[in-house]
């Protein structure tokens, strides 16, 4: 097959998506009831199935995640069972019945061709030998493209113009907004805040590499003291435990958002920085906290650190619905409204 012709089936159709933007088309899709099959393309560790089950579970949609390079053809077609004078196939159980959800064909282009041909009948068709995809289910899949060097089979043309085609590229806001709703380690994102490079950086050489989804794991590690580096690898590691050293030196951030520090200075060096700016977000947890936070940054941070703590701030406050209290705070403070008057459409943000 030509260079021209494998790109036209293999290369997805749309621009790349952050997750955010991924997570509301397939929103739009499930709101609009449109049934269309989805190929969700991205490299490993993006969280492309983890974006569909957030969907889902948001949704109230139940979820069948189907990895189907670990599956045979008879698992998904079922076996044929002898009947009067004809064989019926018996479908698997795994396959939906009734109610409302998602079945997400996961892995589908490193199922071998065999495999992908009976998956070809399920998204054409909604329909495999006897069973029938009910009506309420969206048929979505997901998998990696081949610059990934992942271990992937060619699309079949006729497959791949039957789906709609989202891609989705890692992004540094999307994971932060995610990890600091999941409670990732605030040492983690701090790194990644001070080296974004890092968020995703796949190895040709180490079976262990920096993604999202390793972060999220390296996470797990460091808060049981196991080495970072069997999830991210050993040069980001090595970056990583390089950046937590200098934790020794921040300012008390527990007495900032307590409100009891004195005489807290704000760091010089960069890297602190950007610890103490996701330290005092990941601390600041109610609206007394982040008045606080709020007080100690306006009056020692230079504007343009200043006006990156605060959009971490306020996304923070929306989630934790401690918005409207801190404004109620900050109106009370002629200083503070003064200043943060300059920073509305950041708020907003």
């Amino acid at each position: 097959m030509s260079v021209r012709r494998r790109r036209e089936t293999e290369v997805p159709l749309t621009g790349a998506q952050t997750p955010q933007q991924l997570e509301a088309d397939l929103r739009r899709l499930v709101a609009g009831r449109v049934p269309l099959s989805v190929m969700i393309w991205g490299p490993p560790g993006v969280g492309k199935s983890s974006i569909v089950a957030q969907v889902a579970s948001e949704t109230q949609l139940s979820l069948i995640d189907l990895r189907l390079s670990q599956l045979a053809p008879t698992d998904l077609r079922g076996l044929p069972v002898p009947g009067r004078g004809v064989a019926r196939w018996l479908p698997p159980e795994f396959l939906p019945r009734t109610g409302r959800g998602v079945l997400l064909l996961d892995e589908l282009n490193m199922a071998p061709p065999a495999m992908q041909g009976i998956a070809q009948q399920l998204i054409l068709d909604r329909r495999v030998g006897s069973y029938e995809v009910p009506v309420g289910w969206f048929v979505w899949a997901a998998g990696n493209r081949r610059e990934d060097r992942a271990s992937v089979f060619e699309m079949p043309a006729p497959l791949a113009n039957r789906f709609i085609h989202l891609t989705v590229q890692p992004d540094l806001a999307a994971f932060r907004t995610w990890g600091m709703a999941n409670r990732v380690h605030e040492q983690v994102l701090a790194f990644l805040a001070f080296r974004p490079l890092l968020l995703h950086c796949p190895s040709p050489t180490e079976p262990a590499w920096p993604s999202p989804r390793s972060w999220a794991m390296a996470s797990q590690l460091l808060s049981v003291g196991v080495p970072v580096e069997a999830a991210v690898g050993p040069e980001a590691g090595a970056e990583f435990r390089a950046f937590t050293r200098l934790y020794a030196s921040l300012p008390d951030l527990d007495a900032i958002c307590a409100g009891t520090a004195s005489g807290a200075t704000y760091p010089t060096e960069a890297s602190a920085r950007y610890a103490v700016g996701l330290g005092l977000v990941y601390r600041a947890r109610t609206a007394a906290a982040m008045e606080h936070a709020l007080r100690w940054m306006a009056r020692t941070a230079p504007a343009e650190w200043l006006a990156g703590f605060l959009v971490d701030l306020f996304r923070q406050g929306r989630e934790l619905g401690t918005t409207g209290p801190l404004a109620q705070a900050i109106q009370r403070d002629p200083a503070l409204r003064d200043l943060l008057t300059d920073y509305r459409d950041l708020m907003l943000q």
